[in-house]
């Protein structure tokens, strides 16, 4: 799915209201992000809706550190995130970008 240190593009960024109380900062639609860490989320903003959609995949961004989670019991440290289902991985055309620089780095051919 996705790593540390990858980077993503947002596909999603429609968030609830509650959302902006509770996050610092929201990931904006087409822009790129670098992943910082993975966590099993529980799919819900608050303690007493939390378990309701157990198993979504959260991200945490290097571009965006947010509030701890108010949802986590007393004790307990953990940021909020973002569900894995907003980004996509970027994509890059790797066979471009190597042809590009064997033509810019390669050692002249001798004459025959």
């Amino acid at each position: 799915m996705f790593s540390k240190g990858q980077k993503v593009v947002c596909i999603n960024d429609d968030f609830p209201p509650e959302a902006g109380v509770l996050f610092a900062e929201l990931p904006k639609k087409d822009q790129v992000y670098t992943v910082r860490g993975m966590y099993i989320g529980r799919g819900n903003y608050f303690r007493h809706e939390s378990g309701k959609k157990d198993g979504e995949i959260g991200l945490l961004l290097e571009e965006i550190l947010n509030p701890r989670d108010p949802a986590l019991k007393t004790g307990l440290n953990g940021e909020l995130g973002f569900n894995s289902e907003r980004f996509a991985p970027l994509e890059t055309d790797q066979r471009e970008a190597t042809a590009e620089e064997e033509a810019e780095f390669s050692l002249p051919t001798a004459a025959a």
